[in-house]
């Protein structure tokens, strides 16, 4: 994917302590008042929470922020309070102060009246007047990271890409979920990539997709029919704006959602809803850029080196962070061999079996392909890992192993772990994502997931009552 102009990415220098009521004004100047400005706060799972609030007290959210509960970063993925994280009551469950995020104010194109969102991050009093980033808030996970690269002289540009069903509205037989085109027949079972007649057959929808994402400023890239009936991606241009490349990845899942409801579809961004299909992954793709806009991986010999510490960092440390790229029972059922979703810390040049792929291109777009998070994993948390991954490397000077080549899943490298429980006890007890993320945060992450975890094996699923019944 080749790295787009500066003018194609203007919104990425805004600065994130601007709080006044300026953005709003410029908004109803361009798009008129809007009735409702919907604020979403993503959650500790990438969950959209927040409130509505009326238009003509818009501005206000500029100039006295947002009051939400600091403890709704210790709910679970049903949006029920864990309580053993000893955020919610023992605190007396205070509130935190939310504040809008530069450049996020956008219309809502699919929404029936005229709407306006913006995304916020939470702050809490830091003891002489002020406010400081609340540490369970994963969007100042991400900012830690960026400033770390900063201080070196590097600054990351990013691209995700978002794999994704479209679903009919309501569940099949037996509460399962359908996809738009069948997946039985008397022949071989529907696959279809790549195909020009998928992207026809909902043509209308995903042309509305792309408007939406114009409308609202997002950089929307290529369209593809993916690996399963129903499945598709959206690519986004590279930002030169970490931070902002992962809100982008967030307003996207919102708008392609939102479109969908409009049609009359459902898009899924589950892992893996279908045993017999590919399951849905978020592709991040970083390379390095240094204080004059070039980007570090191409310079030669020390861009090749710095890429490599780069690569060995992120493999040294993808035991520790699996349960950010994979956070979710089902998430792991997506890791299958021959699945084109990795199943071994490994890296390679050109090679879509592992899990950190250089792609092919001119030095200008040398970057590092992480192919392991899910599709419903939070942006903001997988970048953090990816790029505090890359530090640890190039701090330490790390080499990768040789590079794969060929089918990774029949190399002999170090396997990732199939089960959440493993997952848990590596990211508690790890001493690199104490050191990255703090120890609080990953005290209250390890005791939600476990949480989560207990919730799936205490229940019977219905083929233990087709079996021993």
């Amino acid at each position: 994917m080749p790295l787009p102009d500066a003018a194609d990415i203007s919104a990425a220098t805004a600065h994130e302590t601007e709080r006044t009521a300026d953005e709003f004004a410029a908004y109803v100047a361009e798009h008129g008042a809007p009735e409702i400005v919907e604020v979403l706060l993503p959650d500790t799972h990438g969950v959209l929470r927040g409130k509505w609030i009326p238009g003509g007290a818009g501005g206000k959210i500029w100039v006295d922020g947002v009051a939400i509960p600091l403890s709704i970063f210790g709910l679970d993925i049903w949006g029920r309070e864990v309580e053993e994280t000893g955020i919610h009551m023992e605190t007396g469950d205070r509130d935190g102060m939310c504040r809008p995020v530069p450049g996020t104010l956008k219309p809502v194109p699919w929404s029936p009246r005229p709407s306006a969102q913006v995304m916020i991050s939470m702050y809490e009093p830091d003891g002489r007047g002020g406010e400081k980033p609340w540490e369970l808030d994963p969007r100042h996970k991400l900012a830690a990271q960026v400033e770390r690269l900063a201080a070196r002289g590097l600054h990351p540009c990013v691209a995700f890409e978002l794999e994704f069903y479209l679903m009919k509205p309501a569940p099949g037989p037996g509460g399962v979920p359908e996809p738009v085109f069948a997946t039985s027949s008397s022949g071989p079972a529907r696959q279809n990539m790549y195909s020009m007649s998928d992207l026809d057959a909902y043509a209308p929808l995903l042309h509305d997709i792309r408007e939406a994402a114009r409308i609202q400023g997002l950089p929307a890239d290529t369209v593809i029919s993916e690996a399963a009936p129903g499945q598709y991606e959206v690519n986004l241009y590279h930002r030169r704006d970490a931070m902002a490349a992962a809100d982008d990845a967030i307003l996207l899942r919102r708008l392609i959602d939102g479109v969908a409801r409009k049609h009359g579809l459902r898009a899924s961004f589950m892992a893996k809803p279908f045993l017999e299909f590919a399951g849905s992954g978020m592709h991040v793709h970083v390379s390095l850029t240094d204080n004059e806009g070039a980007n570090a991986f191409g310079a030669g010999e020390a861009g090749d080196r710095l890429l490599r510490n780069a690569a060995a960092g992120m493999l040294a440390t993808m035991v520790d962070t699996a349960l950010l790229y994979v956070p979710s029972y089902n998430g792991f059922r997506r890791l299958v061999p021959g699945s084109y979703a990795p199943t071994s810390i490994s890296w390679g040049y050109d090679n879509r079996a592992v899990a950190v792929r250089v792609p092919n291109g001119p030095p200008k777009a040398r970057r590092l392909e992480h192919r392991i998070a899910g599709a419903d994993a939070h942006p903001h948390l997988v970048l953090a890992a990816i790029l505090a991954g890359m530090l640890e490397g190039i701090e330490k000077g790390l080499e990768p192993p040789a590079a794969l080549t060929g089918n990774a899943y029949e190399a002999k490298a170090p396997s990732l772990s199939y089960d959440m429980g493993e997952a848990i006890r590596d990211f508690a007890g790890s001493d690199f994502v104490g050191r990255a993320f703090g120890p609080e945060y990953q005290r209250v992450f390890a005791i939600m997931k476990e949480a989560e975890l207990l919730a799936f094996e205490r229940r019977i699923n219905p083929l233990e009552y087709e079996t021993y019944l």
